[in-house]
């Protein structure tokens, strides 16, 4: 053997373990070791909801540990997602995060016990929605034009819904029925489903709400769908104009979701995480349903989506604030 053999080995050994622990390539964790809790800071059965579980199916293949929904509604999706920023930060609770209550919440409560940009980790987000202006079936309006004419009429007598005090069903519903030059009464409701319940009976006017919880309806007459948020016409529901189309008023936005995991959890974890969503927004069945839900991929490197988030507070919360809608 040469003299120094074994102090090079020794040598090599460490440079190998050096750069095993460094490396994020070379880097694996031991996780997830149980079942993974996913918070929907939104009631069961709304669109948040429906991705939600979607996005749970998938985890679940990827990681091969049981990874499940559980609602957390209340508070215009304030418990829920408090619930997930005070959670440990072990990578067992995890949220379903969105403009509502990651942007929108900011605007509307003074004391909001949590900072959406300091609480959370981005670990990928997933898709972005326009929302369809809709009316229950017998309302005597079949575009945005006649729907104004008629609320004008009876200014106060008409009501819209909402999945709740705070949600982006009320913030959005707000601002458009203001910048329309309408008055209708709101009605929040424990999510979306009963709100449309209400619609086909006929006792409720109005709501404007996510194409994913909205198509199915208007899609099969139960209500009528007037226009979408969108830049864009929608292919879920290409009938309907948007709202800009209309030369009635100027409203462009979209709702989009991503999963977040609290602030301290390990950067290996993190990592494990945002490559299971990439994953995820690779996957050709995935995306075909996002689709079919009348929604756009939204696939944001690691490295831009606290950028994004800080973008989306910047745009939105002004707008919100100048609204002078309050929830608390």
């Amino acid at each position: 053997m040469p003299p120094n053999f074994y102090r090079h080995l020794q040598l090599i050994t460490l440079a190998i373990s050096l750069f095993s622990m460094s490396s994020p390539f070379a880097q694996d964790v031991d996780y997830p070791k149980g079942p993974v809790k996913l918070i929907v800071p939104i009631g069961a059965g709304g669109g948040t909801d429906i991705l939600g579980r979607k996005v749970a199916q998938k985890l679940t293949e990827i990681l091969k540990q049981s990874t499940f929904v559980e609602n957390k509604a209340g508070a215009g999706s304030l418990i829920g997602t408090d619930f997930v920023a005070k959670a440990s930060p072990d990578g067992y609770t995890l949220l379903v995060g969105g403009l509502f209550n990651m942007v929108m919440n900011k605007a509307l409560m003074k004391n909001l016990p949590y900072d959406p940009a300091k609480d959370f980790v981005p670990l990928g987000y997933v898709s972005s929605y326009p929302f369809v202006l809709t009316l229950r079936p017998d309302f005597p309006a079949n575009n945005l034009a006649e729907m104004v004419k008629v609320m004008k009429e009876k200014p106060g007598q008409y009501s819209y819904g909402s999945a709740g005090v705070g949600t982006l069903q009320h913030v959005w519903g707000n601002i458009l029925l203001r910048n329309l030059g309408l008055e209708l009464i709101h009605v929040p409701f424990k999510g979306s489903p009963p709100a449309y319940q209400e619609m086909m009976a006929g006792r409720l006017d109005m709501i404007f709400d996510n194409v994913s919880s909205s198509k199915s309806y208007v899609q099969t007459g139960r209500i009528k769908g007037i226009a979408v948020s969108s830049e864009k016409r929608t292919q879920a529901l290409p009938n309907l104009p948007t709202i800009n189309e209309t030369n009635l008023t100027k409203f462009n936005g979209e709702s989009w979701f991503g999963i977040f995991a609290p602030t301290g959890t390990s950067p290996a974890i993190v990592n494990k995480l945002r490559a299971a969503m990439a994953q995820i927004n690779k996957d050709s069945e995935f995306n075909a349903q996002i689709e079919q839900d009348g929604g756009r991929l939204l696939n944001i490197p690691a490295s831009q989506q606290q950028a994004f988030l800080l973008d989306e507070i910047n745009r939105w919360v002004p707008v919100v604030m100048n609204s002078n809608i309050k929830v608390d």
